[in-house]
């Protein structure tokens, strides 16, 4: 990866090609699967997958798990994901403690 102009890596070219696709494509609309895009770019799995991920991290598509990738709308999803990570986290937290609890008055019994 230098900067006399070589060629490009395989994961960057997916993302280039991707992006222009996105530009001619509404909001919500579905990307390809990943084994069209495999058989599209003639890449390993984990090219197409970099690929993608640099999509999601500019915020150009959005993964629906199983569902596949879709366009984004543009809005920020971050804060949002921000919101249910954090409680996600307190979720966590409480079962946790609870666990911790019920440990400890099981143990002095010895189940």
């Amino acid at each position: 990866m230098t900067a006399t102009g070589g060629p490009k890596p395989k994961a960057v070219q997916v993302a280039d090609a991707l992006r222009e696709d996105i530009k001619k494509m509404k909001p919500g609309a579905k990307l390809p699967s990943q084994r069209e895009l495999i058989d599209r770019f003639g890449f390993a799995s984990q090219t197409i997958q970099n690929g993608l991920a640099a999509l999601r991290a500019e915020g150009l598509i959005v993964s629906a798990g199983n569902l596949g990738n879709f366009v984004s709308d543009g809005a920020s999803p971050s804060s949002d994901m921000r919101d249910d990570i954090k409680e996600i986290r307190s979720q966590i937290q409480a079962l946790t403690e609870r666990v911790a609890a019920l440990e400890e008055r099981s143990a002095p019994g010895g189940a």
